[in-house]
């Protein structure tokens, strides 16, 4: 009989430094920041900061209910699993949250190692290489 793997949490911030309806970013010493959100009956859940539609920083969006408007274009994301709504399609991924006596924690092993393969969008036209010239 294997054990289970124990989670190693990192406390993040309290629920109360968290705006109802609202959100923190949390950096990353590598890859993007992580969004998380609070919810108007304080619940906390966290995503990559990033729209899975054209990056948008989901950080910057609406909070309603369970979701999140991306601030670019609308999307509606789920914050409980980072999916869009129909009839858009696509995730952003999301991150293990834990509660604890009004403490936020994050996944420390996530932290450090989920999604570092996404980049955010660059803004405004992109300049070629003397090579692609």
């Amino acid at each position: 009989m294997s054990t289970p793997l124990k989670t190693d949490w990192k406390k993040i911030c309290l629920v109360s430094d968290i705006p109802v309806l609202g959100s923190r970013c949390v950096a990353r010493p590598e890859g993007m920041d992580v969004a998380v959100f609070r919810n108007a009956q304080d619940e906390v859940f966290a995503l990559l900061d990033r729209c899975p539609h054209k990056g948008g920083p989901l950080s910057q969006g609406i909070v309603f209910g369970t979701s999140v408007a991306c601030p670019l274009h609308n999307w509606t994301i789920g914050m409980a699993d980072g999916c869009a709504k129909a009839p858009d399609e696509g995730c952003t991924p999301k991150f293990a949250v834990k509660v604890e006596d009004g403490v936020v924690h994050l996944d420390a092993t996530e932290l450090a190692t989920h999604a570092l393969d996404l980049t955010a969008p660059v803004a405004g036209p992109q300049r070629k290489t003397p090579a692609e010239a």
